[in-house]
């Protein structure tokens, strides 16, 4: 074992970080979590959504680094640590109609991102922290299913659809 594995064992998990962009350690949110009471923005700095709130009965999130249906599943968010206007014109790219209902959120602060500590360092790549992917199943503000990406560099999303599907 290498000396810096060895310190890394020595250290306690709260001082120890890391600074690479395909490691890092296990996200915390789990299942029976409660969604944080934090605002992102959708379409312009001033339309503020709590998902808190939005969340009293059955959703998704689906979080991603950055920008650029399932009809049984509730509501369907899609946050990323972004600017409202990049959301909104990402949402338009995909939904050009909006009849899918799947709404496009802005962390730009990454403030909910954190709460869920599904954020990584990837400062020295893009100028500011990320959100690793992931989809969270989302009944009444509490977290039913917990699907993240282990190591920052992507999820089987078919895996994820499918495991959505199962109640």
């Amino acid at each position: 074992m290498s000396h810096s594995r060895t310190f890394l064992r020595v250290l306690p998990r709260s001082t120890r970080t890391l600074r690479t962009f395909s490691t890092s350690f296990p996200a915390l949110v789990k299942v029976g979590d409660r969604i944080p009471d934090l605002e992102l923005v959708e379409g312009s700095p001033g339309n503020k959504v709590n998902l808190s709130k939005e969340l009293q009965g059955k959703g998704v999130v689906i979080g991603v680094p950055a920008a650029f249906t399932l009809k049984s599943a509730g509501k369907v968010f899609v946050v990323s640590v972004n600017d409202p206007f990049v959301m909104k014109a990402w949402g338009a790219t995909l939904d050009p109609s909006s009849k899918s209902g799947i709404r496009f959120l802005g962390d730009p602060d990454a403030k909910f991102t954190e709460a869920l500590d599904l954020s990584f360092d990837s400062a020295s790549i893009f100028g500011n922290n990320r959100s690793k992917r992931y989809a969270l199943v989302v009944e009444d503000g509490k977290v039913k299913q917990a699907h993240v990406e282990p190591d920052n560099t992507g999820v089987d999303g078919k895996d994820i659809a499918f495991k959505l599907r199962d109640d």
